[in-house]
């Protein structure tokens, strides 16, 4: 089992920014690949941003590219999303994912771990 904590949710408003932090737990941090979705009010939940194992290699859906940042320290076994240049529509319940890889992340089945989300909130 691999718990997931995230963190660092709030109100911004356009144009600012917010950095998302997810803590790990659980199984060796390293082993999973990680992921940030979102879901807003009313619409499905999607993929924002995907990153491997060793942080070599990212994927990003085309809304947030060049504003969204994923990254992840394994030494303190935390996964980040720093968000620039918000807009009212990246407003979401923010959750973590961890699964064995990208590709299984991005199954239709979805992660096989999950944080509780944090609310981020961009106002016009």
């Amino acid at each position: 089992q691999v718990q997931l904590v995230e963190s660092g949710g709030g109100l911004v408003q356009a144009g600012g920014s917010l950095r998302l932090s997810c803590a790990a737990s659980g199984r060796t941090f390293s082993n999973y690949a990680l992921g940030w979705f979102r879901q807003a009010p009313g619409k499905e939940r999607e993929s924002v941003a995907l990153i491997n194992r060793s942080g070599g290699s990212t994927y990003y859906v085309g809304s947030v590219k060049g504003r969204f940042t994923i990254s992840r320290d394994n030494s303190k076994n935390t996964e980040y999303l720093q968000m620039n240049s918000l807009k009212p529509e990246d407003t979401a319940v923010y959750y973590c994912a961890a699964d064995k890889s990208i590709q299984t992340l991005s199954a239709d089945r979805g992660p096989a771990y999950w944080g509780q989300g944090t609310q981020v909130t961009v106002s016009s």
